[in-house]
């Protein structure tokens, strides 16, 4: 009778010791050295998840700096500070860049730009955009429902006379409200650069003028002003090469529908 049970429980427990010790082994061969300077990486990031340095959040950027395969000046909220720091964890020279920033490349206020119709359904860019692409007249416009201003973690954008404005200063450059418009009319460009054709009508002249009295007519008067070729035309659109951008303020004298704006509302 005793046979019975202490036979069978020898057993058991020889058998769990030896599944235990090659459970052990298993770990001890199959066991991932984990680089430490990923933990350092981690705690040293923001923490703020935006997806702007293009990993998911900043535990995947921490792996990815650890493993060479992103640049320490890749997190746009933490700024050159945070690149410092980072590089002197992963033991090189720190490479600043310009700072960036988001824009929105419309100045179709209510003042000055035309309605189509009144538009009286959920207060949202995207669900506005889907009645007849807007209630804009201009159907290249920020339509100004705030969709933008919802998706920045950081209160950076404001929405003034119907349109949305990035205040720069406050911009993380996440890339969160580029990827919100429905319009695409929001861009990540210099920050040092402050004029801008705040236009994307690829209407001709005489229907952009006719839907919006900002608006870019074509008339290439800025293109010709520029000393520095930083202005070319895209169709019937001006766009400003913010790499050539001298910040002389030429183009803005000439411009007929004051479509170039020096931006200066910063807070």
């Amino acid at each position: 009778m005793i046979e019975s049970i202490v036979f069978p429980t020898l057993i058991l427990g020889g058998m769990g010791g030896l599944f235990g010790l090659g459970l052990a082994y298993a770990a001890k061969v199959l066991s991932v050295n984990e680089d430490e300077r990923v933990a350092k990486i981690r705690e040293a990031l923001p923490g703020a998840n935006c997806g702007g340095c293009g990993f998911p959040g900043c535990d995947g950027f921490a792996a990815a700096v650890a493993e060479g395969k992103a640049a320490a000046t890749g997190c746009p909220v933490g700024g050159d500070a945070l690149a410092e720091q980072l590089s002197e964890i992963m033991g090189v020279a720190c490479e600043r860049t310009e700072r960036k920033t988001a824009r929105v490349m419309c100045n179709g206020r209510c003042s000055v730009a035309k309605e189509k119709y009144s538009y009286y359904g959920i207060d949202d860019c995207f669900a506005a955009s889907q009645v007849f692409a807007g209630h804009k007249a201009c159907s290249y416009g920020c339509l100004g429902h705030g969709t933008c201003v919802k998706a920045c973690p950081f209160n950076a954008i404001v929405i003034v006379g119907g349109v949305a404005r990035v205040i720069e200063d406050r911009c993380k450059s996440c890339g969160k409200c580029i990827a919100a418009c429905p319009k695409k009319i929001i861009e990540m460009v210099t920050a040092s650069k402050k004029y801008a054709v705040l236009c994307r009508s690829k209407d001709k002249g005489p229907i952009t003028k006719k839907n919006c009295d900002v608006g870019c007519i074509g008339c290439t008067k800025c293109v010709k002003a520029c000393q520095f070729e930083a202005i070319s035309m895209e169709g019937p659109l001006a766009r400003i090469d913010t790499e050539k951008c001298t910040n002389c303020g030429e183009c803005v004298k000439v411009c007929p529908t004051m479509a170039i704006r020096k931006l200066d509302w910063d807070d």
